[in-house]
């Protein structure tokens, strides 16, 4: 995907996050996030959006740390989550190509990293809102392309999970296949007592898969949904369930 492809996603998935939020109101609870009500969601969102911006805006090299969120509630919290919002859109589409600042990920340049970085986080928080509003998160996630699905698993697999923070460890090593049924696209985690390591393909055994059309498994891999199939050992996929958190 291009860096303005990213961008687009911001753009909608961002709105429909706030509309989700407006129609569902600030106190319903978030059934993809059951310790939330739509008011942290709103809150969260809005701060990752200004924390990202603010990279590129200001040319920050060095991690910072979020900004407290202002005490805000209902519709004014609301209108400050659409300011923020469209402030990071404007600040994507307006930063140069080569601009400098900090990313926690490679990536082709820092703005490819905060375009793509910002495009899923915000698409799994929009269907985090959207099931606010249906008892079916998986409805609230049919909007979701299966080749940017694929590309959220990727960063998912290969850069979250290959940093050393990430808490999916085992003691005895263990082999995940993940399979997405509706692309060409599969990946084989290695689990061990070291950070997870993930490759493209299906070189080898494994001892559990789980597999699924790439949307719904998006949502799965970031535990929004449970996987639709899993076949051989399904410890290991409990065990992506209680640890793969980041």
């Amino acid at each position: 995907m291009e860096i303005a492809d990213y961008i687009q996603v911001v753009e909608t998935q961002g709105q429909s996050l706030a509309d989700a939020a407006q129609k569902a109101g600030v106190d319903a609870p978030v059934t993809t996030c059951p310790d939330w009500r739509v008011r942290d969601l709103v809150r969260h969102q809005g701060a990752v959006h200004r924390w990202a911006a603010s990279y590129l805006a200001e040319g920050h090299t060095e991690r910072r740390p979020f900004e407290d969120t202002p005490d805000l509630d209902g519709d004014e919290l609301l209108s400050w989550f659409r300011e923020g919002h469209r402030h990071l859109v404007d600040t994507l589409t307006g930063a140069r190509p080569d601009v400098a600042c900090w990313a926690f990920f490679a990536a082709p340049s820092p703005l490819a990293f905060w375009a793509r970085r910002q495009a899923h986080e915000t698409t799994v928080h929009r269907v985090d809102a959207e099931s606010a509003l249906t008892s079916s998160p998986e409805a609230a996630g049919a909007a979701i392309g299966t080749d940017f699905a694929v590309d959220g698993i990727d960063e998912l697999l290969f850069d979250f999970h290959g940093r050393e923070r990430s808490r999916m460890r085992s003691d005895l090593p263990r082999v995940l296949r993940v399979r997405a049924t509706d692309a060409n696209a599969a990946w084989t985690v290695r689990i061990t007592q070291d950070p997870p390591v993930a490759e493209r393909g299906t070189g080898g055994e494994a001892d559990c898969e789980v597999s699924g059309p790439a949307a719904r498994l998006y949502l799965a891999l970031w535990n929004r949904l449970p996987f639709a199939a899993v076949s051989g050992d399904a410890s290991i996929a409990e065990l992506w369930r209680e640890r793969s958190g980041v």
